[in-house]
């Protein structure tokens, strides 16, 4: 790319622009106030962020199962059926009812996350009285701020630029000494053709150029030594000393020289690490069976995971998907579980499964969270279009093998829709404010302190605190995190997947066996002897959800020691057994 092109380009890009496999990266560079920067994170954890572009239908994403007819009479010609070969999938039957949500159908990923304990939902998120607006709603959600707040920067932006910035000692100057030695990688990473506001700086955009007059800045590039316009030809160039350019333009031009510069040493950076991190065992989704339609996030996932393992230092990963402005067409006319929306709802389920058993298998799963966020939901009562307006609050989902499994906060309450204009009421009483949920992942994933988040990344933060999470301040956290190693986990699993002890145990004539699973699933219960050799066959059919006693005569059987083996979806467990 020659000098103009790349000057032309640069007025939307965030500093360099390189490919990896096959996919476009925007690096994000630091700017003039990250001029001290520490040489090492705080930690190696690594936040992957998913931008659900449009706004994403949450009602057709998490159904609320208590108040299923309500939901159905509002969008008829939207609504996921409760019957049949494409309902709902029904996420977890040991929640409080207010809580009993389902999921789209092809949302099966996801359903298995949750049944592994990878997967927190966060229902009704978004922020006090919400724009309808994709621009400005964006820039809320990635200003962290209210609706009201002006934001000029992001609060990605200002985390990074507090994690990495200096505590004296030797002081880096950027652009010159980037990328060193101690931070080789970009401080974050997207997947677009351009940086979204938030990860910009307090004081500049990750582009950093102040042009206001675009045609004679661009004139003045074909002055540059070396340049010559009518061959294309670029070599590196040097801004003229002399006065034929303002002094101005002379720091924007060697900016720009700079930035070149270190670009290209990040992509011989990141080359480097993508190899090292070497190929997955795990295959990604390429297609969404009813239509074809190609993952647009699959890909970008693998690359992520193979970064992470192969050594990058970068802290911040941020994935795009675009189509969720479904105002028209969101579902097929003659099926509403098929469409646009289940496409993408495909995708982004089937993407997470196989990046999240991917950072398994290779060993780094402790280390990466990853959130979803939309600027909006969507109407609850749908439009004559079959599809959906302009929405207000919707769920978020946290992927990890650190996070608090479970459903997070209760069902949106679809009585209020009639005093909301057709809307999920955002008013703060009834909602989680997004601003809490990144002030829990800054302070418990991030390890940054209460003060400084406050202070530096969200200071619309409420002080004094105030009550409920949709009234944000400091002191507010959502239960995303489990507190536990192994036991918190243990029992989320063992609460909707168990084989239970038989009863009575020794037993002389009759014994009972239970078991209970949260999903409908093929159930073999066996009986074993201590030779490992098949005794009895207890159970070979299908069962639905919920707790299953088994009563058996064993008046017969031998007097010993036996095991009885479960094999039903997910459970899998074996429990001793005495005949007397």
């Amino acid at each position: 790319m020659h000098r103009r092109k790349f000057l032309q380009n640069l007025s939307l890009f965030a500093g360099g622009q390189f490919v990896l496999n096959g996919v476009t990266f925007q690096t994000l560079q630091g700017q003039p106030r990250l001029a001290k920067m520490a040489q090492q994170s705080r930690n190696d954890k690594v936040l992957v962020i998913i931008q659900m572009h449009g706004g994403n239908d949450g009602l057709n994403t998490v159904i609320p199962v208590p108040q299923y007819n309500l939901y159905y009479n509002m969008r008829p010609n939207l609504a996921i059926p409760d019957s049949g070969t494409r309902k709902y999938i029904r996420l977890d039957g040991t929640v409080p009812e207010d809580q009993l949500v389902g999921l789209h159908p092809d949302m099966v990923g996801m359903k298995s996350l949750y049944d592994e304990g990878k997967l927190a939902v966060l229902q009704n998120v978004g922020y006090e009285n919400m724009n309808g607006s994709h621009f400005k709603g964006r820039d809320i959600w990635f200003g962290g701020g209210g609706a009201t707040d002006r934001v000029s920067s992001g609060w990605l932006g200002r985390y990074l630029e507090h994690e990495f910035e200096g505590m004296g000692g030797s002081i880096p100057q950027y652009p010159l000494d980037f990328p060193n030695t101690d931070m080789p990688d970009p401080l974050g990473l997207e997947f677009a053709t351009d940086v979204s506001l938030g990860f910009h700086t307090e004081d500049t955009v990750p582009a950093a150029i102040s042009i206001p007059n675009p045609a004679t800045f661009f004139d003045q590039v074909k002055e540059l030594a070396g340049y010559n316009e009518e061959i294309k030809v670029d070599p590196r160039g040097f801004p003229p000393t002399g006065p034929t350019i303002p002094s101005l333009y002379r720091q924007e031009l060697q900016w720009i020289l700079d930035i070149e510069k270190g670009t290209d040493k990040y992509a011989e950076r990141l080359q480097r690490v993508y190899q090292q991190g070497g190929n997955t065992t795990v295959t990604y989704p390429q297609a969404y069976a009813f239509n074809n339609s190609r993952n647009p996030i699959a890909n970008n996932l693998g690359i992520i995971a193979r970064l992470v393992n192969g050594g990058c230092k970068t802290k911040v990963y941020l994935v795009r998907i675009g189509g969720f402005d479904t105002h028209i067409n969101q579902v097929e006319p003659y099926d509403n579980t098929l469409g646009g929306h289940a496409a993408l709802m495909y995708h982004v389920s089937s993407a997470m499964k196989a990046f999240q058993d991917d950072l398994k298998a290779r060993g780094i799963e402790d280390r990466v969270l990853t959130v979803t966020i939309s600027e909006f939901g969507r109407r609850a009562v749908s439009n004559n279009n079959y599809g959906s307006d302009h929405g207000t609050v919707a769920p978020m989902f946290v992927f990890g093998s650190q996070v608090n499994p479970g459903i997070i906060g209760k069902n949106p309450d679809l009585a209020k829709i009639s005093e909301n204009y057709g809307n999920i009421s955002d008013r703060k009483e009834d909602i989680t404010d997004f601003r809490v949920v990144f002030n829990t992942i800054l302070q418990d994933w991030l390890d940054v302190s209460p003060d400084d988040v406050r202070d530096r990344i969200l200071p619309t933060l409420n002080q004094p605190a105030s009550a409920g999470w949709g009234d944000p301040d400091i002191n507010d956290k959502v239960p995303l995190f489990r507190t536990g190693e192994v036991t918190s986990i243990d029992a989320f699993v063992n609460r909707r997947f168990r084989l239970e002890d038989a009863f009575p145990n020794p037993v002389r004539d009759f014994a009972t066996f239970a078991f209970y699973i949260d999903d409908p699933a093929k159930v073999q219960l066996a009986l074993y002897d201590t030779q490992g050799r098949l005794v009895r066959i207890l159970v070979n059919d299908h069962r639905g959800p919920g707790r299953h006693e088994v009563p058996v005569n064993l008046s017969e059987l031998r007097a010993g020691v036996y095991a009885y083996r479960i094999n039903a979806g997910p459970l899998k467990g074996t429990k001793r057994l005495v005949k007397s």
